[in-house]
């Protein structure tokens, strides 16, 4: 493949492949660089038990609809297959095992640091995502803690904690999941809950629950919340009753205004219910064969799972970059033009339609911007 092209697209996921298949169907020849050997490498990389929290429906990419064999929610492994099927499609070979070390300035291009698959272009498309940036916080003891302390993105199920009490920190939808797949292997769990959270089902009255956001997108937030809210407490009941403490702000508020993803909970709040997952607080500190709860005694775990989320740092990836990050390396904005003259992000910012249908959107946004560019370019 030559080292010169229209656009160089970082990352074979659904963002990569989705920016390419939309720049593919207006004519520009995009490269696209996966530092791993497989498109959908984090897909790859999940737990088993998951599957889409968004339905079927909601949630293909441009041109290729999933496949209703799948059913209405697909697994981890349909959706590495579509991804698979998608790629095959529209005719895309990334060129795999190219791990890109830097973006830099190149005059009025950009040239991305690969080693023997280093190239330049005018338009580079900077579709990571943020699995690839665990978080993990650190309290005081961990050190002495006997058991491991893993993160979320390293568990796969239940097996390797048979006649192990675990236990799992944080309550997004990883954490309330992987609790869930624990205590459906029989596993002793507790689930640590730092603070307020928002819960909605998976679906509402028979439908999927991202319905119901995309009839309301011409709200505010705050309104569509308020409209929601006697749905989602007649549909989940009382959370408060549990133990766990509602957040003051509704399910669209915070991922617009915090980025915070509701629970979509898919059976974590009946096992809690049934005594099968114990709701613990906020973790004050670790030792040796215990972990001590800031508002609770301390208890024996065998094991500690961090489901505490990424953290997107790109800081190192674009050192010429000028702002277009956060101060903790997060993209300001995705699926449109940044301050930098052909630097774009997709993928990169959560979403309440669905983040795959957001994808979808936002690299056709960029195909789009791009042509429009070029088009002016041509008439000046």
């Amino acid at each position: 493949m030559a080292n010169s092209c229209d656009a160089i697209i970082i990352g074979a996921g659904p963002a990569g492949l989705a920016t390419a298949a939309a720049l593919r169907a207006r004519g520009l020849n995009a490269s696209i660089l996966e530092k791993s050997d497989a498109v959908g490498a984090v897909w790859r990389r999940h737990y088993d038990r998951l599957h889409l929290h968004t339905d079927r429906a909601r949630s293909g990419l441009p041109g290729l609809p999933i496949s209703k064999a799948y059913g209405r929610y697909p697994s981890r492994a349909h959706v590495v297959e579509y991804l698979e099927a998608y790629a095959a499609k529209f005719g895309l070979e990334p060129v795999f095992n190219a791990p890109v070390r830097a973006v830099r300035r190149d005059g009025r291009a950009w040239r991305v640091e690969a080693a023997e698959n280093s190239r330049s272009a005018p338009i580079v498309v900077v579709a990571t995502g943020w699995a690839d940036y665990p978080h993990a916080p650190t309290w005081p003891g961990m050190e002495t803690f006997g058991g491991p302390i893993l993160h979320s993105s390293v568990y796969r199920n239940p097996a390797p904690f048979a006649d192990t009490r675990v236990l799992v920190v944080g309550c997004g939808n990883s954490g309330a999941e992987i609790a869930l797949d624990l205590a459906e292997a029989g596993i002793d769990v507790a689930l640590s809950v730092r603070g307020a959270v928002n819960i909605v089902p998976r679906e509402l009255f028979g439908a999927p629950i991202l319905v119901f956001p995309s009839l309301e997108r011409w709200l505010p937030p705050r309104v569509a919340d308020a409209i929601n809210a006697p749905l989602l407490r007649f549909s989940i009941g009382s959370i408060e009753k549990l133990g766990l403490k509602r957040s003051a702000k509704g399910p669209l508020q915070s991922i617009q205004e915090e980025g915070r993803v509701p629970l979509i909970d898919v059976g974590t709040l009946d096992a809690i219910r049934d005594g099968r997952i114990k709701l613990r607080g906020d973790v004050a500190s670790f030792a040796r064969d215990s972990v001590v709860f800031k508002q609770s005694p301390a208890e024996r775990f065998d094991t500690a799972i961090l489901a505490t989320g990424f953290r997107s740092d790109l800081r190192s990836l674009l050192p010429d970059a000028k702002g277009v990050l956060t101060e903790s390396g997060a993209p300001l904005v995705s699926g449109r033009a940044t301050t930098e003259r052909g630097l774009f992000f997709c993928g990169a910012i959560v979403s309440p339609i669905g983040q795959l249908r957001q994808i979808g959107i936002k690299a056709q946004r960029i195909a789009d911007a791009l042509m429009q560019s070029r088009r002016a370019a041509s008439l000046a």
